[in-house]
């Protein structure tokens, strides 16, 4: 047990162990040889009621590595199924252990879970294990979302093990701590639709309702509403997506939260080069998961969800798919605005005239067209610096620069209103793939922190537009090897 748990701060609740068994199993985690947290999230910490000097003690590291439990937790594996690029699969924590939910002194409440922690009954083979570099990375891209205002699960600790993990070699193993708003996922609709009771599928949203929907929960059809919820978060969270670039890489079913969280950080990456098409996952061969893909892919993941529902939303089939059809098509319009919404504010735009989609659309194909950096072309449209543009000079952009500044003079807002809009919409920083890479192999093949540690200062405050970050602004050198990323199992 965890001799400082008063003075740690830990406060759990275990309401997830209160659904039917069959949506976890009781699993303590393994212990490992050696665990030091080599990373913790203060400001995190702090805002979770915890002690940070006791997280740092070597009881603190005994908790996040998984050898000692804090009184009051209840460790468990969820149980989901999902569909894997299409196709549907039985699934679980198979390297994970949910310690608890983390009630904060505010009244709010989080999963706390450890990643990398070994085997569970859903492992399926695997050592249910972590490498360090994953880890990190996970840590590094969760709390660069966060500081971008993308929701987003977190990362709270990463605890080396003393331990190595053997993938194609060696390597240092790791356990990290993400704090979550919960872990339900689709795919754990999916798991009670497919292997579940009704009376199974129905306490599930009916916890979801109760600990992410509550107001919704008196409502004529709350299951109706609970989707139409979750459609909204999504529409909103896929946009955000979009606007700042990012590729998850790996949206299956079981990676998309109830909440609205961005969750698993694998294979994710920041674009450079402005292309719809771009693909980062080594094992997304056929670009299911590509860059512009996403919108597509999110609505076809919440007909997945739908089609799970199907049996609340209606006693009639018929009338239960009619209904799913029609809520499910208003994702598309939900997603349509917030996308359209978040792009005007990065061109400094208060009002909506209807050329302004034609306005966007015109900059990104130019952008595709002349292979310009998608970041740094809205960064350098909002310090004004348009000559630094590699569009700079090209009658595409110029012609585009005119109907911008004419569509700016329409409005009723002043020049500087419209950029302190757009420093607030357009990132300066974010994590450059190969400013990350830099950063974990430090970290992992020399033991220095030290630029890691930089780096994620840098990510904090993405829309400060300091003088210091140009270390961080800058491009990668050419190369003719394409940047790939990997799952990190």
């Amino acid at each position: 047990m965890d001799k400082g748990n008063k003075q740690t701060g830990w406060n759990f609740n275990n309401s997830y162990a209160n659904l039917p068994e069959t949506f976890y199993t009781r699993q303590l985690p393994t212990p490992v040889r050696a665990p030091k947290a080599v990373l913790l999230n203060e400001s995190l910490a702090q805002s979770l009621g915890l002690n940070i000097q006791e997280l740092q003690s070597d009881e603190g590291s005994g908790v996040l590595g998984g050898n000692a439990i804090p009184e009051g937790a209840l460790p468990l594996a969820q149980a989901y199924a999902g569909h894997q690029f299409g196709y549907f699969t039985m699934l679980g924590d198979g390297r994970a252990v949910l310690l608890g939910e983390q009630v904060t002194p505010q009244g709010e409440r989080f999963d706390i879970q450890l990643k990398g922690s070994g085997r569970t009954p859903y492992s399926r083979g695997g050592d249910g294990r972590a490498a360090l570099g994953p880890m990190l990375r996970e840590y590094i891209i969760s709390e660069a979302m966060h500081a971008l205002g993308i929701p987003t699960t977190r990362s709270l600790a990463v605890t080396a093990t003393g331990e190595a993990v053997i993938r194609e070699q060696d390597l240092p193993g790791a356990v990290l701590t993400r704090v979550a708003a919960s872990h339900i996922r689709v795919g754990t609709f999916q798991y009670a639709a497919n292997y579940g009771t009704a009376e199974d599928l129905k306490a599930l949203a009916d916890y979801t309702i109760h600990r992410h929907y509550p107001d919704i929960k008196h409502e004529d059809n709350k299951y109706v509403s609970l989707l139409k919820e979750v459609i909204g978060r999504q529409a909103a969270l896929i946009a955000k997506w979009m606007q700042t670039g990012f590729i998850h890489g790996v949206m299956n079913t079981d990676n998309m939260t109830l909440s609205g969280e961005t969750i698993d950080y694998g294979p994710c990456a920041f674009m450079d080069v402005y292309d719809p098409a771009t693909v980062f996952s080594s094992i997304d061969s056929q670009g299911r998961y590509a860059y512009g893909n996403q919108p597509k892919i999110a609505a076809w993941n919440l007909a997945r969800l739908a089609e799970s529902l199907l049996p609340l939303l209606n006693e009639q089939e018929d009338q239960a798919v009619k209904t799913a059809e029609e809520v499910l098509s208003g994702f598309a319009e939900q997603y349509h605005k917030n996308y359209l919404d978040g792009m005007r504010k990065k061109l400094g735009l208060f009002d909506e005239e209807p050329e302004d989609e034609a306005l966007i659309g015109d900059l990104l194909s130019t952008m595709h067209q002349f292979k310009a950096d998608y970041t740094n072309t809205f960064r350098i449209l909002t310090l004004g610096t348009t000559q630094e543009s590699m569009l700079s000079g090209t009658p595409e952009f110029t012609g585009w620069l005119e109907r911008w500044q004419a569509r700016l003079s329409r409005q009723a807002q002043s020049k500087t209103e419209s950029l302190e809009l757009m420093r607030n919409s357009n990132p300066s920083v974010i994590p450059r793939n190969y400013k990350v890479e830099e950063a974990l192999e430090a970290a992992t093949v020399q033991g220095d922190f030290s630029v890691l540690h930089r780096l994620l200062k840098a990510l904090s405050s993405p829309y400060d537009y300091s003088c210091a970050d140009d270390e961080y602004t800058a491009l990668p050198e050419p190369t003719a090897r394409p940047y790939r990323t990997f799952c990190g199992t």
